[in-house]
């Protein structure tokens, strides 16, 4: 069995970090768990201290705020495993799921999985609005790269180290989304999408990303479909 790096990028998660922490701990695989501190100041750097000399973790902490996506390449330059998989702290998405996300690049049929939360997987209703936005993004995406996904939005992204070598990300926020996608779709990876559970929240349980991350996100799918 390959080994898999989980990257989990945290901000601010002091109420979900160790419930997801034993969920990700709990899945029987070999595996390194990256723990990454985007400058919390809700007393989650403090938890994360008990982690620090355990074995098959890494801790690693920014200095300033800087964004999911800063946050996640310090995760990539730090692992060791084979298969990398982004996993957010909040209990959105349930690593019950790794199995299935891990599937087609075990079969040799994948170098990149998408967990799509729109392929009939269980999943809590919340936002109608936000579900348009969502395919208003990945429509418009997959319009400039050229493929079919269902959700480019999703947190669960999977793929291989060849992959994580290959490509060099740039954004700090939640435009790593968009340009994880394009980058990939580029470079001629093989993308399957699978079905995922999702457990979303909604703002006054800490959900962080807003309409201005939408905005954004348009202007990084056009921008990463014509620069590196």
């Amino acid at each position: 069995m390959l080994k898999l790096s989980i990257v989990i990028p945290i901000y601010n998660e002091r109420e979900t970090l160790e419930t997801l922490i034993a969920k990700v701990s709990a899945v029987d695989y070999d595996k390194e768990i990256l723990l990454i501190d985007d400058f919390s100041t809700d007393g989650t750097r403090e938890l994360l201290k008990k982690y620090e000399n355990k074995e098959g973790f890494q801790v690693l902490y920014h200095n300033r705020n800087q964004g999911k996506g800063a946050a996640l390449r310090t995760g990539f330059s730090n692992v060791n495993g084979d298969i990398i998989i982004i996993q957010d702290a909040d209990l959105e998405y349930n690593p019950a799921d790794y199995g299935t996300l891990i599937e087609p690049i075990l079969d040799g049929r994948a170098d990149v999985v998408y967990g799509s939360r729109f392929l009939g997987g269980p999943h809590r209703v919340l936002f109608f609005w936000h579900s348009i936005g969502n395919m208003v993004l990945t429509t418009f995406s997959n319009m400039l790269t050229n493929v079919n996904l269902t959700d480019m939005e999703t947190g669960y992204k999977v793929f291989t180290k060849r992959v994580n070598d290959t490509l060099t990300v740039k954004c700090n926020r939640f435009g790593f989304e968009p340009e994880f996608t394009a980058k990939v779709a580029k470079n001629n990876f093989r993308i399957y999408e699978v079905p995922i559970s999702y457990n979303g929240r909604d703002y006054s349980e800490g959900k962080k990303i807003t309409w201005k991350d939408g905005v954004a996100a348009i202007w990084y799918i056009i921008k990463f479909k014509f620069t590196n």
